[in-house]
């Protein structure tokens, strides 16, 4: 029997784009003998859009953007729970989450699945959630007693109220240079480095187009190193790679549009470093309770100190991407990356059912 995919993309999200070029990649590897593919498109108004199953990949992303199509309740996506839809459509064993960004890697498009008891792809909604907020994560990576650079975090409010008291803070607490950066937000959306107060200014401004709260970070000069982590309660650790970004830092362009970066695999580390930085990436996993999938992201300064960075619970697929391309050289060819992280959602959701919600 084949197994019926429904692959999510799109969003409400700047990561828009990001995500169609995600899911074109991930079509493209689908295995279409074990697969039926049910793509279901959410426009940027946050439409959902049914288009019909794939029986061939499409020819580039834009044919991935359906203009005209089945406008989907979401409610749908569980007939067995809303009689009136039943007899509309059967039922999709697995929802493959391919969001980026808010609404869709944050946690809500998680929780509406988990009320419908649908197997879904990837990481439930606490961890989807606290890796989106870079606050939130740090906190817990503190809690955890994980190592990372200094930093701190302003509400819009409370920054429009005292502009320059948060100036002062960032540079009395962090210095330059630093990085500014939307708390809920991916793919190096409204980041900028600092090196000055007229810098940091601008960036403040930037930064909260994007989000009502940012992080400030302190500057290290480091090697950015990353990790791939796939599994649920035993986690595995793929090899490390090195970004090695030919701009001041590796900004979205670099990463979506030039492909311009130097992605070195396996980077060039003693055994030591990687089993740290092993070591960490599994403890962040399990601090964040994450499932399925994270891409553990580090620095690593010449004098040898690991410090983690964030995680992203929803890394991309794209041909310049990390994630595909760590496990590749782990050993894991990228339909096999899918068809494993199909596994590990229903082997979660095979456990949710055993939970007791009476007694």
């Amino acid at each position: 029997m084949k197994t019926k995919l429904g692959l999510l993309y799109g969003g409400k999200s700047a990561e828009h784009q990001v995500s169609l070029q995600t899911a074109l990649a991930v079509i493209k590897a689908l295995d279409l003998e074990k697969f039926d593919i049910h793509p279901i498109y959410i426009n940027t108004s946050g439409q959902w859009i049914k288009g019909s199953q794939l029986s061939e990949p499409p020819a580039n992303v834009k044919a991935l953007e359906f203009s005209q199509g089945n406008q989907l309740s979401p409610l749908s996506l569980a007939p067995s729970l809303f009689q009136a839809e039943k007899q509309e459509r059967e039922p999709l064993d697995v929802i493959f989450p391919l969001l980026h960004g808010p609404n869709g890697e944050d946690g809500t498009v998680q929780g509406l699945l988990e009320l419908l008891n649908l197997p879904y792809v990837g990481n439930g909604v606490l961890a989807s959630a606290a890796g989106m907020d870079k606050v939130t994560m740090k906190n817990v990576f503190a809690q955890a007693g994980l190592s990372q650079v200094n930093y701190v975090a302003f509400i819009k409010s409370e920054w429009a109220k005292a502009k320059d008291e948060s100036y002062a803070k960032v540079e009395a607490e962090l210095g330059y240079p630093c990085f500014v950066k939307p708390a809920n937000l991916g793919s190096s959306v409204g980041i900028s480095k600092c090196r000055n107060r007229t810098e940091l200014e601008a960036a403040f401004v930037e930064a909260f187009q994007f989000d009502r709260k940012v992080i400030i970070e302190e500057g290290v000069i480091a090697r950015e190193i990353e990790v791939g982590v796939l599994g649920n309660d035993e986690p595995e650790v793929s090899v490390a790679g090195e970004i090695v970004p030919k701009t001041d830092f590796y900004d979205y362009k670099a990463k979506y549009e030039d492909g311009d970066t130097a992605l070195i695999i396996p980077a060039d580390i003693t055994d030591e470093e990687y089993a740290e930085i092993k070591e960490m990436a599994i403890g962040a996993f399990k601090a964040l309770d994450c499932s399925g999938l994270v891409r553990a992201d580090f620095f690593l300064t010449k004098e040898g100190k690991v410090l983690i960075n964030e995680v992203n619970t929803m890394p991309g697929f794209t041909p310049y991407s990390m994630f595909p391309l760590l496990w590749k050289h782990t050993g894991v060819e990228y339909p096999q990356l899918i068809e494993r992280l199909v596994s590990l959602a229903e082997e979660r959701h095979a456990e949710k059912q055993n939970i007791k919600y009476t007694f």
